[in-house]
């Protein structure tokens, strides 16, 4: 069995590649949109103020772009180094979506990036236009692919096991790309990134009007900065509460981490924080019914009957059952060549309990609780954060309205302390996302602890602490250079 300090440092590795990621994935996914819309109004007007406009947040784009393309790869790459029975037990389905984002979207992206970035004056405004359009296009198509890939890991479809290849195979492609949760995941995600755009716009303008510089520049940007994020939390909102019925369907033991739910049941409260809940809140959030049973963490150990009549296994009986499912594929191997009947027989044991494979690998039912306090506290972090980001961007573009915001001073130190708000709250999500599903890599599948490669303790802690260096330092040059990029400023004469 794979000892324990391996699993929990290629954990570490790993939260670290992506954690540092999605740093820049997000204000990628946001600053495009609003460039884009800013070169739009220029195209439109045919004002050279607004073009001043698009290209100083564009500098800003490309800056954030290409340090997120050299953590990407990174992230990748260790599929192959620290999780390579995963790889291996999955890369037939996990494979495809990558394999199309790095031929189609980075194609697409650095295809049209240049033409955004070099092109003001070799094409016409329009197709200029287009391509900075289909920038934005092309970095949210490597989010679907991506979030593809996350959401399979999460709800596992469109495959089968083949005993006699030991690994998933592909059936059906579009199950795969028209999963559920990739749907709500995908349109949670991008539109949590117009969040991130927009405050990251919004606090850098507010900077300019407290130095009392370019002060027409800044609050055109805020407007447009606004506009999109609040149209983005809305569409967070209506996203997430999509995936909240998705989890409760699919993964309802991450559900129950989220809410510290130790016994479930129906009229299920919500937890604001610990002593303070809303009667029957859970229930409409998780089936939009009041009525509607959501199991606890108890509930969920013990076995259940759900809302539709069906009958949950208990952990220990998934647990004994997929046991049975490891042994009778052992047994199929050991047969296939010298006792086609005993491996038919071997097989049909295998078929029977392949649901619970992964649960074979499970020692105790406490290993399928993930931690509960990270997860809860992870959860209000996000839903607290997102709600006051966006109580403020109302704020602040009612101020902008009211031509009152280049007076507010406190409004504007709220907003650009605020910068580092939106991005504690992406990452908060993605614990609840990611933490919340522990132990499994594939959720019933595969758990972490059976992913992992062989290879040494040391290996993992030596390349764990070489990425802390060099992502610190590519987040240090990125902010240096934005810093310097934001003091030169745009250079947009006021009116």
């Amino acid at each position: 069995m794979i000892e324990t300090a391996l699993v929990d440092w290629s954990r570490l590795q790993f939260a670290l590649t992506a954690g540092y990621h999605w740093l820049f994935v997000p204000l990628t996914l946001g600053l495009a949109v609003i460039m884009a819309t800013m070169e739009t109004i220029y195209v439109v007007k045919g004002d050279e103020f607004w073009k001043k406009t698009a290209k100083f947040w564009m500098k800003l784009f490309g800056i954030n772009f290409a340090v997120g393309i050299a953590t990407g790869i990174i992230l990748e790459f260790e599929f192959g180094t620290n999780w390579s029975n995963y790889s291996w037990f999955v890369g037939d389905i996990f494979g495809a979506p990558l394999a199309i984002e790095g031929i189609f979207a980075f194609f697409m992206e650095a295809t049209f990036f240049a033409v955004m970035f070099f092109g003001w004056n070799k094409v016409s405004k329009r197709v200029h236009l287009a391509a900075t359009w289909l920038t934005g296009i092309g970095a949210a198509i490597s989010a679907v692919w991506i979030l593809v890939a996350n959401s399979w890991m999460q709800h596992p479809v469109g495959m089968e096991f083949n005993p006699d290849t030991v690994r998933h195979e592909m059936v059906d492609f579009w199950a795969l790309v028209l999963n559920p949760v990739a749907v709500s995941k995908f349109f949670h995600s991008v539109f949590s990134g117009w969040m991130t755009g927009s405050i990251f716009v919004i606090g850098i303008s507010c900077w300019y009007l407290i130095k009392k510089q370019e002060t027409r520049f800044a609050l055109s940007s805020i407007r447009v900065a606004a506009i999109v994020g609040i149209v983005g939390t809305f569409a967070v909102m209506f996203s997430g509460d999509s995936s909240a019925i998705h989890v409760a369907e699919y993964q309802p033991m991450k559900l129950a981490a989220a809410e510290g739910l130790e016994e479930g049941g129906e009229r299920a409260p919500f937890s604001i924080v610990p002593g303070v809940e809303v009667p029957g809140m859970l229930s409409i959030l998780a089936t939009h019914d009041i009525d509607g049973y959501v199991p606890g963490i108890n509930n969920i150990l013990e076995g259940y009957t759900n809302s539709s009549g069906e009958i949950i296994p208990s952990a220990e009986e998934k647990i004994s059952r997929g046991k049975v499912a490891i042994e009778a594929f052992k047994e199929y191997r050991m047969l296939k060549d010298v006792d086609s009947l005993g491996a038919v027989q071997a097989r049909k044991l295998l078929d029977s309990n392949i649901d619970y494979f992964g649960y074979g690998y499970i020692n105790s039912q406490e290993e399928l609780v993930p931690p509960v306090t990270l997860v809860y506290w992870a959860f209000r972090v996000m839903v607290g954060l997102g709600g006051f980001l966006l109580l403020l961007m109302v704020v602040i573009l009612w101020a902008e309205r009211k031509k009152t915001l280049a007076n507010m001073k406190w409004l504007l130190w709220v907003a650009l302390f605020s910068i580092p708000l939106v991005y504690i709250a992406g990452q908060a999500g993605w614990i609840v996302a990611e933490v919340g599903r522990q132990p499994w890599v594939i959720e019933g599948l595969l758990p972490v602890k059976a992913a992992v490669s062989s290879v040494s303790v040391e290996a993992v802690k030596t390349t764990f602490f070489l990425f802390v260096a060099i992502f610190t330092l590519f987040l240090v040059i990125e902010l240096r250079i934005l810093i310097k990029a934001i003091k030169e400023g745009p250079k947009v004469e006021t009116k």
